[in-house]
């Protein structure tokens, strides 16, 4: 790399993890013709017989993207001395930075044989985390108030999927706190990709499950604040279809945690049924109390579900808000979860719920088709040349 490029990813650090400290290498450099198109390994072996060439790659997306390539930049880079070779590496945007389509987002410099069989898992690398650090960014940004905690790691495809998605996760936040002054993502579910979070462990406090093994919300909460009783304490209350009256008695049970702000109720309630107290006629009537703009005009099937429909509405967040509010408990916080993706968040942001803290995986690509980030060489030994139709991607 390039220590005069002062847009090249340079001295950096993830979360606590100091820059020196690169994460393991994966694949493992000789690994990768195992993992690697064929007919890039073949293309190396016909480099091999005839003689190598310094080339230049230019790597794009078709879509606009926020920059997140310091995985895939640390990969080549640990390939590059496993592999004893020198690679130069320019990147055009630096990390977190918006990219247009068709943008080039890096230059990488070296020897054609040693990089030809690396751009299949390079591309792995880049494309997806840009698209949910794109996602991540709009969603922290709609929603500049509310605290995020990645919950991606269960709809992830494998450890390495999850250190990508919550690495991508933190980029995204990043920007929108630089942007518009955004919590951002304070926190993640597990302890291996805390760090990227500023984190030394995971957050979280119950599933379903333990409710279904305690037989009663409030056991549940019990069983927790013993176990952990230095904990915030955060309870999910629609297991048994009763997040107002088993919210309230939560509330009730811990009357000094509630009062201290220590005490959040989650709601998750799914979406074959209304939040206990709602219906459409209810929900309405919620957001034309809070929120009347939100369902002014025209909206599809989508936005309305969103705001008005089962699970976790705007109005089912209001008016758990308005009940809690309403018993004496102003302090006790909510958080959402279930579907909150970056059209989600937007619908709430338009009816102002009065979220505290959102848990999401749903930053992660929707289509996945849009992740795929492409490869070309612009130059072979200082001469330019591409196919036609790439001539976008010359250095201007």
């Amino acid at each position: 790399m390039s220590d005069s490029d002062n847009r090249s990813v340079g001295n950096r650090s993830v979360g606590n993890r100091p820059a020196e400290a690169h994460p393991s290498l994966h694949p493992a450099a000789a690994a990768i013709p195992d993992w690697t198109d064929t007919y890039f390994r073949r293309t190396k072996e016909a480099v091999g017989k005839f003689g190598d060439k310094t080339v230049t790659y230019a790597i794009f997306m078709r879509r606009p993207v926020v920059c997140a390539p310091r995985l895939a930049v640390e990969w080549l880079e640990a390939v590059a001395r496993e592999r004893n070779f020198p690679v130069q590496i320019e990147l055009n945007y630096p990390e977190g930075k918006w990219i247009g389509a068709g943008e080039p987002i890096l230059y990488i410099t070296g020897s054609f044989y040693h990089l030809v069989d690396c751009e299949t898992i390079l591309l792995q690398k880049l494309g997806p985390a840009s698209v949910a650090a794109y996602n991540a960014f709009t969603m922290c940004a709609d929603l500049p108030k509310v605290a995020f905690l990645a919950m991606d790691a269960r709809h992830c495809a494998g450890t390495e999927m999850a250190e990508m998605m919550a690495y991508a996760a933190t980029v995204g936040s990043d920007r929108a706190k630089r942007k518009v002054g955004a919590k951002g993502f304070i926190g993640n579910a597990t302890d291996a990709t805390a760090p990227f979070f500023g984190q030394e462990k995971g957050m979280g406090t119950m599933p379903h499950a333990l409710i279904g093994y305690a037989g009663s919300t409030v056991r549940a909460a019990e069983m927790f604040h013993e176990t952990f009783p230095d904990l915030p304490l955060t309870v999910l209350v629609d297991y048994f279809g009763r997040e107002i009256t088993d919210g309230l008695e939560v509330c009730r049970r811990f009357p000094q945690l509630a009062a201290q702000g220590k005490l959040s109720l989650r709601l998750d309630t799914p979406g074959g049924r209304f939040v206990e107290g709602l219906d459409p006629p209810g929900s309405y009537a919620v957001l034309e109390r809070h929120a009347p703009h939100s369902i002014r005009g025209y909206r599809d099937e989508t936005q309305l579900r969103y705001l008005i429909g089962t699970g976790v509405s705007a109005a089912a967040i209001h008016y758990v808000r308005e009940r809690l509010d309403a018993a004496g408990f102003p302090a006790v916080k909510i958080v959402a979860s279930s579907g909150f993706g970056p059209a989600k968040c937007r619908l709430m942001a338009e009816a102002n719920a009065p979220v505290d803290v959102i848990g999401t995986g749903s930053y992660l690509p929707e289509r996945w088709t849009e992740t795929y980030a492409t490869a070309d060489i612009i130059e072979y030994d200082g001469e330019r040349r591409v196919k036609v139709g790439r001539e976008f991607l010359f250095r201007r």
